[in-house]
């Protein structure tokens, strides 16, 4: 897994995002095993108790679950993942649109931009 650390924002919370987007991707599938701890904080370039809290983090919220001799899974209610991605897709959507807003592009203009972005095609507006 690609992992991108940036400064100004706690890391941990980086690594809840990126774990989220991995499992929403299918990287790591519905029921699947993830690495140990200590595996995904030297991938990720972080102390492992940043990457457990991280790891905690997202059993407290149902995406992964804690096994005492197995490590962790991921959830296998793929409805608890699909939840996420929609949220995810919403968030970004309402960020796009806002941002579309601030540069002074109304709906129809938005929506052309989408449109000719998605056919390959570049706007002159």
């Amino acid at each position: 897994m690609d992992w991108n650390i940036t400064g100004g924002r706690p890391v941990y919370l980086q690594l809840v995002e990126q774990m989220e987007l991995a499992l929403v991707n299918g990287i790591f599938p519905p029921g699947s095993k993830i690495p140990p701890v200590r595996e995904l904080a030297a991938e990720a370039g972080v102390n492992p108790n940043t990457m457990q809290r991280a790891l905690q983090e997202l059993e407290g919220r149902g995406l992964l679950q804690a096994q005492r001799t197995a490590g962790r899974t991921v959830t296998a209610d793929a409805e608890i993942l699909q939840s996420l991605r929609r949220k995810r897709a919403a968030s970004l959507a309402a960020e796009f649109l806002h941002q579309m807003q601030a540069l002074g592009l109304d709906r129809a203009q938005t929506e052309e931009l989408l449109r000719q972005t998605a056919e390959g095609g570049t706007s002159d507006e």
